[in-house]
C-alpha cells in the first residue's frame, strides 16, 4: 500500500510527544554508528532527511554546519526545543521541508543523512535523487533503514502489516534489492546496525551522472503483498 504526505504527517503528529521514549534508545546505536562512518571535517555542511526530534543532533561534531529538515511540524518544535537545552542554535538550521522536493540548491551540502526515514517516503528512489542533488558531486550519502528480513518469520509479519502501512506511516515490507535497484546508489559499504542487526546502514558516493531508473521489477514477496 502506497504512503502519502498527509498521512505521514498525520501519523508523526500522533507518535511526536511519545517518539524519544519510544525510538531513543532502541535506535541509538544505529545513529552514533552513521555520525562516526561520515568522518566529518571541520567546516563540512551536513543535511539530515527527516531530523525528527533531533536525537541526533548531540552527536555531530562541534565544529561541523547542521541543517535539518522533517515533514512534521510536532517533531521539528521538538528538535527546536532539544537545540535550545544544547546551546546548538548557532550551528543547526531546522526547516519544515518536504525530503522529495528540497528548496536547497544544487551541491549545497558535503554530506547528506536520512535516518530512519525511506520507508516513510511516498517516492524513496525520488528521496534519493533529491538527496544527490542537493550532495555536492563526489560528497557522501548516508541511508539508514529497516529492510524486509530473510528471516520466514519476521518476513511474513512484515507481509501481514503491510496493508497498514498508511495507519502506520511507513513500510514494514521495504525490499533493499528493489530500493538499490530503483536508487542505483555507488554503495561504499553497508553495515547491520541496532539490535540483531536488523536495520542496515548505507553509505553511498554521490554520483550526480547517474539517473534514477524505471522500477524494477515485482519480487515475488511484493507480488504475494499485492
Amino acid at each position: 500500500m502506497t504512503l502519502d504526505i498527509e498521512a505521514i504527517r498525520k501519523s508523526y503528529k500522533r507518535y511526536a510527544a511519545g517518539y524519544d521514549l519510544l525510538f531513543g534508545g532502541v535506535f541509538h546505536a544505529g545513529r552514533t554508528t552513521l555520525v562516526q562512518r561520515m568522518d566529518l571535517q571541520p567546516g563540512d555542511q551536513v543535511l539530515e532527511v527527516g531530523v525528527g526530534t533531533g536525537l541526533s543532533l548531540p552527536l555531530y561534531p562541534a565544529d561541523v554546519e547542521i541543517t535539518g529538515i522533517d515533514l512534521s511540524p510536532e517533531m521539528l518544535e521538538r528538535a527546536q526545543r532539544r537545540c535550545q537545552r544544547l546551546g546548538m542554535q548557532s550551528r543547526v538550521r531546522l526547516e519544515l521541508m518536504d525530503a522529495e522536493n528540497m528548496s536547497f540548491d544544487e551541491a549545497t551540502f558535503d554530506k547528506v543523512a536520512a535516518m530512519y526515514v525511506a520507508t516513510v517516503s511516498p517516492q524513496p528512489a525520488r528521496l534519493i535523487e533529491e538527496m544527490s542533488r542537493v550532495c555536492r558531486p563526489g560528497g557522501d550519502l548516508f541511508i539508514l533503514n529497516h529492510f524486509s528480513s530473510s528471516n520466514p518469520v519476521l518476513g511474513g509479519i512484515e507481509r501481514m502489516l503491510a496493508p497498514l502501512s498508511r495507519r502506520l506511516g511507513w513500510r514494514p515490507d521495504f525490499s533493499l534489492e528493489e530500493f538499490l535497484w530503483e536508487t542505483r546508489l555507488d554503495l561504499v559499504e553497508r553495515i547491520p546496525v541496532n539490535l540483531f542487526g536488523y536495520w542496515m546502514l548505507l553509505h553511498a558516493r554521490n554520483r550526480m551522472d547517474m539517473p534514477v531508473p524505471p522500477a524494477a521489477p515485482m519480487t515475488q514477496a511484493a507480488a504475494r503483498v499485492e
